[in-house]
């Protein structure tokens, strides 16, 4: 059995697109003329967005079910998305929603799971490349491995991020969108062959953003370990918190210094 189960569906359209869900949304006066930005940071932890919101000049999107935050300080060149829930499934669709508004440039960040001892609770992950363990990116691109993220805008997260003292790590992920069934045995496996972390998001958003010609990049602060075949949850560590933080404050920083042409 192939996955997906229809054979050949890479050739065919779909029936609708995020563009046909917009016109009917804006039919039916649910979705305004929304303003947008060049570029949007997907973030998925609440204490990241509350941290943005509370010591940063922003203004809300309106009209949309979860929270798009223009950045004052990026003259409103860039904003900051929380809210929608974690996962393959959601991020992908609300990629798919913005892209359709005319956004361009995108980064990830949250928080993954090491899979190797070498990594430590709060190093920044700057991923090149996310193994398809998870369903979404399969209806995007056909089937391979790895989804691959922007590579101009991975070199220029990772250049950023090593100018602002990161000492960021370079290397694949392990996307899976069931977090409760990752098993002894693959991580083993996985963590023999050199992926570095696991997560639920990266290789659909890297998939998508191929296949509607947009640029996408990823980075992770490693918030638990599975390096010694066992859970070690470290999700509250201060270091994780300010990690996160500052990497938030990279990612803004280089989007913002993006040109509208690049």
């Amino acid at each position: 059995m192939t996955f997906p189960n229809f054979a050949g569906k890479h050739a065919h359209d779909a029936l609708f697109n995020p563009q046909d869900f917009i016109d009917y949304m804006r039919q039916q006066q649910i979705f305004p003329t929304l303003q947008m930005p060049q570029s949007i940071i997907f973030c998925y932890q609440r204490d990241l967005l509350q941290h943005v919101l509370a010591h940063e000049e922003t203004e809300r999107v309106t009209g949309l079910p979860n929270q798009l935050h223009l950045l004052k300080s990026t003259e409103e060149k860039v904003a900051i998305y929380g809210g929608f829930g974690i996962g393959a499934p959601a991020a992908a669709s609300s990629l798919e929603a913005f892209i359709a508004l005319g956004v361009c440039t995108f980064a990830s960040i949250g928080i993954a799971g090491t899979l190797q001892p070498t990594l430590h609770i709060g190093d920044t992950v700057v991923c090149n490349r996310a193994l398809r363990d998870e369903g979404v990116s399969h209806h995007y691109l056909e089937a391979a491995r790895y989804a691959y993220p922007s590579e101009w805008l991975t070199a220029r997260l990772a250049q950023s991020l090593e100018q602002e003292g990161h000492n960021p790590v370079l290397g694949s992920t392990w996307t899976i969108d069931t977090p409760y069934r990752e098993t002894v045995a693959e991580a083993r496996h996985y963590q023999q062959e050199g992926i570095l972390t696991v997560e639920m998001e990266a290789a659909a958003l890297f998939a998508v953003a191929r296949y509607r010609g947009v640029d996408m990049t990823a980075a992770f602060v490693i918030s638990d370990s599975l390096a010694e075949l066992v859970w070690n949850p470290q999700f509250g560590a201060e270091v994780v918190k300010n990690n996160l933080v500052r990497l938030y404050q990279t990612v803004r920083a280089m989007l913002a210094g993006l040109s509208p042409s690049t």
